[in-house]
């Protein structure tokens, strides 16, 4: 029987503690998120940090209101990133590790997720306020999605022609090599983690903003989409050759808005 080593053990250790961290996260995430999400369907009515969104009540909504928008979306960022983001995460401790065998990984690992969800941080906040504009503007229904075939179908086809583009290749050539973005971004300290933490972030914002904002169209709340578009990140970066993915992605939604735009939306 070969026993494992020392470090091997307090790595193997250190990969359990993260991963339950991570785990425990994405799941307090997701759970939140399902309660709303059914909660909503119910009601027809989003509440989110005690307010109301949503009903048969179309009236503007005031400057205040943007507080629980930005909290929804921040929380549906943890939920639907966090999963993808794991791989790196681990890695990330595993490499801390080995650099500095007297310390333990579990806070610089935290401040590295702290940097990468302080970008989605400011993603969550862009997207509240359009979110808030949309709604001012009369372009979602009371279930948060689009009311306007012309602007659900141009997102969409604006979604899919980004999956082409050579920043969506570039971006998700660096999600999706986690080992190579550390070995050469890797910066000391408690800073340099969270700097790499924002950079990292900086990519995967880059490469999946439009498909986040596909939510849009599909309802912001809408569990099923919300799971749809989590499962194609993750497999955006764990799949091999995964351009080839991102290209056919971008067929299907280029294809749904033009049919969106043709027959005038879908119920």
């Amino acid at each position: 029987m070969v026993r494992s080593s020392p470090t091997e053990s307090v790595l193997r250790q250190d990969r359990l503690v993260v991963l339950a961290a991570v785990a425990a996260m994405a799941a307090l995430a997701w759970a939140y998120m399902i309660r709303a999400a059914r909660a909503m369907d119910r009601t027809g009515i989003c509440e989110c940090v005690g307010m109301a969104f949503g009903g048969p009540d179309s009236s503007p909504w005031s400057a205040w209101q943007l507080v629980p928008l930005f909290v929804m979306w921040a929380e549906m960022m943890v939920a639907m990133m966090l999963p993808s983001a794991a791989p790196v995460v681990l890695i990330f401790a595993r490499v801390n590790r080995q650099r500095r065998e007297q310390d333990r990984p579990y806070l610089p690992a935290g401040l590295f997720l702290t940097g990468y969800f302080m970008v989605w941080g400011a993603f969550s906040l862009l997207a509240a306020l359009g979110q808030w504009v949309l709604h001012d503007a009369a372009l979602l229904s009371s279930t948060m999605k689009s009311s306007s075939s012309a602007f659900g179908g141009w997102l969409l086809i604006g979604a899919g022609i980004f999956q082409w583009t050579p920043w969506k290749r570039s971006c998700l050539a660096h999600c999706s090599s986690p080992l190579n973005f550390l070995l050469g971004s890797w910066r000391e300290g408690a800073m340099g983690a969270v700097m790499m933490g924002i950079r990292h972030g900086a990519y995967c914002t880059g490469c999946c903003w439009l498909l986040m904002l596909v939510l849009f169209v599909a309802g912001v709340m809408n569990i099923w989409w919300i799971l749809a578009l989590t499962l194609l990140v993750v497999l955006e970066r764990w799949v091999p050759q995964a351009t080839h993915l991102s290209t056919g992605v971008g067929v299907v939604l280029v294809g749904c808005g033009l049919w969106m735009l043709g027959t005038g939306g879908w119920s």
